[in-house]
């Protein structure tokens, strides 16, 4: 919680929705001492498609390379998945780069927020 809180990201998430989550997904976290300091995921059918989320470090330790080591140790456990995906804004398609992602100008993103009736 505090590493998104650090971030400014998921205000409406808990501990223990978080807790649910880690259970189902590959997850991979970089720690000092006790602290978490970077944490990413991926969301996964376990043989055709990957889609990675969550891709962050704390303010004190960004530019150091910890996105890119957790972002490179994801894509080695998914190296059996067909296609791994993700979205990101376009100020960090080059940090995704570097693992070799490519930007893609021919595909849409569409969301679907909340419970509808």
């Amino acid at each position: 919680m505090r590493l998104y809180k650090d971030a400014g990201w998921w205000e409406e998430r808990n501990e223990q929705d978080i807790e649910q989550m880690l259970r189902t997904t590959l997850s991979i976290g970089v720690w000092d001492g006790g602290t978490l300091i970077g944490f990413a995921r991926a969301v996964s059918d376990g043989h055709f498609r990957a889609y990675i989320e969550d891709v962050v470090v704390h303010r004190d330790y960004q530019k150091s390379g910890i996105g890119v080591s957790l972002v490179s140790k994801l894509l080695d456990d998914l190296s059996s998945i067909d296609v791994v995906s993700l979205f990101c804004e376009e100020q960090f398609i080059p940090f995704y780069e570097k693992n070799n992602f490519k930007h893609s100008r021919s595909q849409f993103v569409m969301h679907r927020k909340g419970k509808f009736t």
